[in-house]
């Protein structure tokens, strides 16, 4: 681990799994689950910096990086379940950006 890494993200912070399919440009190893792609979640909790695994898997040089858990409501990913029941996933710092700020109506 290395803490002089800058994590990008804090608890609480809304996030955007980034909607980039790698696996569509060649062989590659991917941590992120499809079906979170383009989705928005809320970071939970900041996990410390880990050699990227999508490098290690092709014995690449693995530069550390910050991991979070992500949690995600779940009825709107799988069209199943409650109000109130989630999804907490495991997810790399290079795969979220910042989830936009929601538009206000005007009154």
């Amino acid at each position: 681990m290395s803490p002089a890494f800058s994590h990008g993200f804090a608890p609480g912070d809304r996030v955007r799994v980034k909607d980039d399919w790698p696996e569509a440009r060649g062989r590659c190893h991917i941590r992120t689950p499809h079906y979170l792609r383009g989705r928005h979640g809320r970071v939970e909790r900041v996990l410390g910096s880990f050699p990227n695994p999508e490098d290690l898997a092709f014995g690449r040089p693995a530069p550390a990086r910050p991991l979070y858990h992500v949690l995600f409501d779940q009825p709107p990913i799988w069209s199943e379940g409650e109000a109130g029941d989630s999804l907490l996933v495991e997810i790399f710092e290079h795969w979220l950006e910042p989830a936009p700020k929601p538009v206000k109506e005007a009154a």
